[in-house]
């Protein structure tokens, strides 16, 4: 048995309650959003005595508690798993108080400080404080890094799916989504790379350019231009469709290998690494096939991974219009039906994307060269990369 898990079943239960102030007036409470974390002894006990401990004081009201969901380590951090959960409260304390009280609360039920993303008896963490942003040395509000975890995105969207995130300016639901089920830690000591998907025509590289003026970023493009099968593919030479697809990979690993990249730089690319099965399973008769998957293989160890997933979804007939304007001579046979293939591909990747969170941008709702769009994007952004930051929980 675990050290903390000894400490807890050996001494009395106690809340430990700080009376901190006055009570004031229910109508000057604010509601407060409280996660709770366990992966040492009697987990699922623990947690229900945290609940507890909250509703006895007489500055907090407990409205709520999410279902609990067991969860793995951050950080793939080798300890048993969690049971978290999120409280629902309102509070007549203001943020610096109420932290104190949940530390204490802690303190109580048998927390130990020490390694960061250790294993805990319990962990309470101030998510949220009304619409309150909290900046202290020893206190950030909304919690630092709560748009990068499902496990506490989850159990608050079964609480306040409408919730919207005080600096983020987005919903509950949306955060959530962006994560599909994983769990992200921003990490200042890699590379900071955000690349940018979607289908031909798309606006990827006018987007691209436009944010890397906006972030002080270093463009990576793919070499269209540079691709001397691209004519051949297009006119219906499939003979050359290896020719093409390899150019292009070894293209792209030049730009993407660890090595290429500086940790903590920003990097912005017009073209995500992964998309390359998009256009090979279409392109690739099975020989070339068979051959391109051991190249890949090869060439494919050292990516760089982004830290960011940008989506441009718009419809067939506004990519086409699009490529037409540009009057790229190889693309002049591109049709509707080969762009709606493609956008189903691209909707299957990402729907299966699991290494980065990933921001959707709809064409219709989205133009990057609107300004007002792009500066909300832009803040979007900052919170998901930790250029200039140093990624601390």
């Amino acid at each position: 048995m675990e050290p903390d898990a000894v400490h807890t079943q050996n001494k009395p239960f106690e809340c430990r309650v700080i009376l901190l102030g006055a009570l004031s007036a229910m109508s000057d409470w604010t509601d407060a959003y409280i996660g709770l974390g366990s992966n040492l002894g009697e987990r699922a006990h623990t947690l229900a005595q945290a609940v507890e401990c909250l509703g006895r004081h007489p500055g907090i009201e407990v409205l709520a508690t999410s279902d609990i969901r067991e969860t793995a380590p951050l950080g793939g951090k080798d300890q048993p798993t969690y049971l978290n959960a999120v409280v629902q409260a309102r509070t007549s304390m203001n943020g610096e108080r109420l932290h104190a009280q949940l530390g204490a609360i802690e303190k109580s039920l048998g927390r130990r400080r020490g390694e960061k993303w250790g294993a805990r008896t319990i962990d309470l963490d101030l998510l949220l404080f009304g619409d309150q942003i909290i900046a202290r040395t020893h206190l950030t509000v909304p919690h630092r890094q709560l748009h990068m975890r499902s496990f506490v995105l989850a159990p608050l969207h079964e609480l306040a799916a409408d919730l919207i995130h005080p600096l983020l300016h987005v919903s509950i639901k949306e955060l959530l989504g962006r994560l599909q089920g994983g769990d992200f830690v921003l990490d200042a000591r890699r590379p900071q790379l955000i690349s940018i998907a979607g289908n031909i025509g798309v606006g990827k590289t006018t987007l691209a350019r436009r944010l890397v003026d906006k972030l002080s970023a270093t463009i990576l493009l793919e070499p269209y231009g540079d691709n001397p099968f691209m004519p051949d593919v297009y006119a219906g030479r499939k003979d050359f469709a290896l020719d093409s697809q390899l150019h292009f990979l070894v293209h792209r690993v030049g730009q993407l290998e660890v090595a290429a990249l500086r940790s903590g730089q920003l990097y912005v690319s017009d073209y995500l690494y992964d998309k390359e099965w998009v256009y090979a399973n279409r392109l690739l008769d099975p020989r070339q096939m068979a051959l391109y998957k051991h190249i890949y293989g090869r060439l494919s160890q050292s990516i760089t991974v982004p830290s960011l997933l940008l989506y441009l979804r718009d419809s067939s007939n506004r990519c086409l219009e699009r490529i037409r304007q540009r009057n790229r001579p190889y693309e002049g046979g591109i049709e509707t039906a080969f762009l709606d293939g493609l956008g189903h591909d691209y909707d299957r990747l990402v729907a299966g994307w699991s290494s980065s969170p990933v921001i959707c941008l709809d064409g219709a709702e989205f133009n990057c060269l609107n300004e007002t769009h792009l500066e909300r994007l832009v803040e979007q952004i900052q919170h998901y990369v930790c250029v200039g930051q140093d990624g601390r929980d």
